[in-house]
């Protein structure tokens, strides 16, 4: 990426760490288990999603897109911020922070977009059972995965673009643990009133424009739900969307707050920024494991048959 023609600055320091030897090490050590439980977890979502036909449904099409979305996040953001908690010199390049922050910004809108795509199918699935199937064919499916990813793509590159055109040459200190285009303006000495214009606009299209589908997809499920007679049937019918409203609340209420509210140099930004990078791709795993009865079923059955396979092959050889 091209830097702005007069950049003195090479490289930003992370100071939201703690200097703290023995506070390093813990934090280094938490953030390590989160890290490779996010990594695990998703991976074996994306599996078991795969190996089983009983799940081979427009919802686990969004949830297996969602967890390796969630995989590639938490991969952005937490093993620099591992490198920096352990390292003397917590400094990172002006090239790999504009890197970071691309990545970081279109993860987050992909994420935006596949929320509201999953929110759509929950409305078809319990508004329209009947039509479910040709309301959300395989050829839709893909389209709206395909556009999801384009979209926050062209959103990430238009204002990383933009960014790279800043010049750096005052202050380098990044008050956060990972680059993010809004921690990038007030550290530049040149005009960023554009950037930051382009970016609340862009905000404020992805952002409110995916969350409006969200309320009245759910506006409309919600309005169905309690049409129904029976009490077990609106249970099982918002049981099947909790899980989707607890990933809307923490990634929408973080990613709102930290974006669209001033928050450089207090502490709220470090923990925005630490809310929907590195503890809600763990949360969405959760909920999405714990309180989902096929899932838990579809990996019972995969490690039992895997169990077996390995029972059968030391038989085998012995």
């Amino acid at each position: 990426m091209a830097l702005g023609n007069h950049s003195t600055i090479v490289e930003f320091l992370l100071l939201r760490l703690p200097a703290d030897h023995h506070t390093q090490a813990l934090l280094f050590v938490l953030f390590l288990t989160i890290y490779l439980l996010t990594l695990s977890g998703n991976l074996l979502m994306i599996l078991v999603i795969r190996a089983n036909s009983h799940l081979h449904t427009p919802m686990y099409f969004f949830l297996s897109h969602l967890s390796f979305l969630d995989l590639c996040y938490s991969s952005v953001t937490e093993p620099k911020m591992l490198e920096n908690i352990l390292s003397e010199k917590k400094t990172v390049s002006v090239e790999d922070c504009l890197t970071q922050a691309f990545f970081v910004l279109d993860s987050g809108g992909t994420e935006l977009c596949l929320l509201a795509v999953m929110a759509y199918d929950r409305y078809a699935a319990i508004c329209y059972p009947l039509l479910y199937g040709q309301m959300m064919s395989n050829e839709l499916c893909v389209g709206l995965a395909l556009g999801s990813w384009g979209l926050a793509f062209l959103d990430a590159f238009l204002n990383t673009l933009l960014a790279c055109n800043l010049d750096f040459c005052e202050t380098q200190v990044i008050s956060n643990f990972i680059c993010e285009i809004p921690s990038l303006f007030p550290l530049s000495c040149s005009n960023s009133s554009n950037n930051f214009a382009v970016l609340l606009c862009s905000a404020l299209l992805h952002a409110f424009g995916t969350f409006l589908l969200v309320f009245f997809s759910y506006a409309h499920i919600v309005s169905t739900i309690l049409s129904i007679s029976s009490t077990s049937g609106r249970s099982k019918a918002f049981s099947t969307c909790s899980s989707h409203l607890t990933a809307v609340t923490l990634f929408y209420g973080s990613g709102f707050l930290r974006y669209l509210v001033p928050t450089s140099g207090s502490p709220w930004e470090l923990v925005f920024s630490m809310q929907y990078s590195v503890v809600t791709p763990l949360v969405n795993l959760l909920v999405y494991s714990l309180k989902n009865k096929e899932v838990k079923a579809a990996l019972k059955n995969m490690l039992q048959k895997s169990l077996q396979y390995l029972s059968s092959q030391r038989t085998g050889t012995g």
